[in-house]
């Protein structure tokens, strides 16, 4: 196991100790549904998405050279933050869509592909200066991640 690898396990597992095991549980019917709902309710929002990202793509593609000539302050900041902005969210949502596969399976790799795609949007709401966002996204989606992590089989390097 690598160094990044037992460090993002820990990191589980110290959310899992916050958010499953010393928060309040929720109910199992309501995990139950979360969990048939899950992979639904990801191709959705992947659905309703990859337009606008897309869009956004190319007209970044079309604005980035401007962007950098222009410097920071001007419309959306800078071309680098702005890059910076859509590589997030490109790696966020290729990760939602690796994610489906396991989700629909109820395998421990496709929640935690779920897992590391709400790492990584919540490292975007913090690059992006939106520390609020970051910590109810934070909150929220680690809370729902954690109650219904049972329900996606054995984790691969930890007995739980």
């Amino acid at each position: 196991m690598t160094k990044d690898a037992s460090a993002l396990g820990g990191l589980e597992e110290t959310l899992d100790l916050y958010f499953r095991q010393k928060a309040p549980a929720m109910p199992p019917n309501v995990k139950e549904l979360l969990v048939k709902a899950a992979p639904w309710i990801t191709l959705f929002i992947l659905v309703i998405t990859l337009p606008a990202v897309l869009i956004a793509l190319g007209l970044g593609a079309l604005a980035a050279p401007l962007a950098f000539l222009i410097g920071p302050g001007y419309g959306i900041g800078s071309g680098v933050t702005y890059t910076i902005a859509m590589l997030i969210l490109g790696l966020s949502v290729l990760l939602e869509a690796v994610s489906l596969p396991g989700l629909f399976k109820r395998t421990r790799q496709g929640w935690r592909y779920a897992f590391y795609a709400t790492l990584v949007s919540i490292v975007g709401n913090v690059i992006g200066l939106d520390v609020i966002g970051a910590i109810v996204s934070a909150v929220v989606g680690f809370y729902i991640l954690f109650q219904i992590r049972s329900y996606y089989g054995k984790p691969d390097y930890a007995q739980t």
